[in-house]
């Protein structure tokens, strides 16, 4: 996609506007100083209509007399709590909280897109809002927003958003009509046995071994109770039990996460999660207590905002595979319609290959420029009249 010399010349803006915020790096609803950083950019660029949401988020509004929509073009602003190690003169100064998923990259294009429109008025079309969205990561940002109303206060019609994606090269634009990411939930089992002597096993009832067979039997519900043409995954990255090697642990704690592209096949997990782990629990003379905590929804893409994405991107577009990452902009498109696309970092010759959340993920700024221009295009193109219009 050829970007247009109104919008390469802000590369300066954006390469200073990632590095600085990369430098800053804060973890959901305490983005305090990635507040009034943001609120310090816009307001040097002039614009008239800028709005505080929640603690840490920020609204900023942008409005013509040419007739046209309400879009919303939305960022997540958090960081994660990872210790960097990309080595770059602009690490991170917060120790242990690092962008390690991008973030300061997609802020700096908004940054970058909200300073076009202010010095390019006349591409507005309706109005533009832009979203500065705290707590991606957790808890949940993206509703704590809605709730707040900016959807309905604004009367948002249509919503878009990217994900810088080193799994794509540099220069595609990718996306997909319908489901693209995974709804998510956290699980959490507590395995309630009695404890005993090491020795003398016959006298408790082991909650260990219970756990033991409840992760097997649990990992039985995608190939048993899922159809094979459907997806889902369950997975337990973390299990707590017992305090020395020669006592029985009358409990143990499981956490996990579980997804999938479908309601019905996560609310089938769900069921079954909990049915086999207090069965399972009673053959050890146990019992399982099972608590879920539903997270984000499927990113399903509006099929035609998807090909009018398709439109403006030309032959850097391509089609993304789904993903089972979540992603809150699922949140939004349970509202309104919204495309949610990839913008390509990956170059191996400069070492850019690292995966999102590693403690080396970084990539070249020009690539943010890609991001500008495709929210550029989408202005005029989302305004088209469409079949159902």
């Amino acid at each position: 996609m050829q970007v247009s010399q109104a919008v390469k010349k802000l590369t300066e803006d954006v390469v200073r506007f990632r590095r600085e915020l990369h430098t800053i790096p804060e973890l959901g609803l305490t983005e305090f100083k990635t507040k009034e950083y943001l609120l310090r950019q816009l307001q040097s660029f002039g614009i008239k209509e800028i709005y505080p949401v929640i603690e840490t988020g920020l609204i900023a509004v942008f409005r013509s007399d040419r007739p046209g929509k309400t879009l919303a073009f939305r960022t997540d602003i958090d960081a994660l709590p990872i210790k960097e190690e990309t080595g770059v003169s602009f690490v991170s100064k917060h120790e242990g909280k690092m962008h390690a998923c991008g973030h300061d990259g997609h802020m700096a294009t908004m940054l970058g897109f909200a300073k076009y429109l202010a010095t390019h008025p006349e591409v507005i079309r309706g109005t533009i809002v832009l979203i500065f969205q705290p707590a991606e990561e957790s808890p949940g940002g993206a509703q704590l927003m809605i709730d707040e109303g900016i959807l309905r206060d604004f009367g948002v019609e249509k919503i878009v958003g990217l994900h810088v994606f080193p799994d794509f090269p540099e220069g595609v634009i990718a996306s997909r009509k319908g489901p693209m990411m995974a709804r998510n939930g956290e699980i959490n089992l507590t395995i309630n046995g009695t404890s005993a002597h090491g020795a003398q096993p016959h006298q408790g009832h082991d909650a260990i071994l219970a756990a033991a067979a409840i992760i097997q039997g649990l990992h039985s519900i995608i190939s048993r109770n899922i159809s094979p043409l459907s997806a889902g995954v369950i997975t337990f990255g973390k299990i707590h039990g017992g305090d020395a090697e020669n006592i029985i642990p009358g409990k143990v704690v499981l956490k996990g996460t579980m997804r999938a592209f479908e309601d019905e096949v996560y609310e089938t997990m769900t069921r079954r999660i909990t049915t086999v782990a207090q069965e399972i629990a009673k053959g050890y003379d146990c019992t399982a207590d099972v608590e879920f905590e539903h997270l984000y929804r499927v990113v399903d893409n509006d099929p035609e905002m998807v090909e009018v994405l398709e439109k403006v991107v030309g032959e850097s577009y391509r089609e993304t595979p789904p993903y089972m990452l979540a992603e809150d902009f699922s949140m939004y498109q349970k509202e309104i319609p919204g495309v949610f696309f990839f913008v390509g970092t990956r170059n191996e010759e400069k070492g850019y290959v690292h995966p999102l959340h590693s403690s080396k993920m970084n990539f070249d700024e020009k690539n943010l420029l890609q991001g500008i221009e495709c929210y550029v295009r989408l202005i005029e193109a989302l305004n088209e009249p469409t079949d159902k219009e």
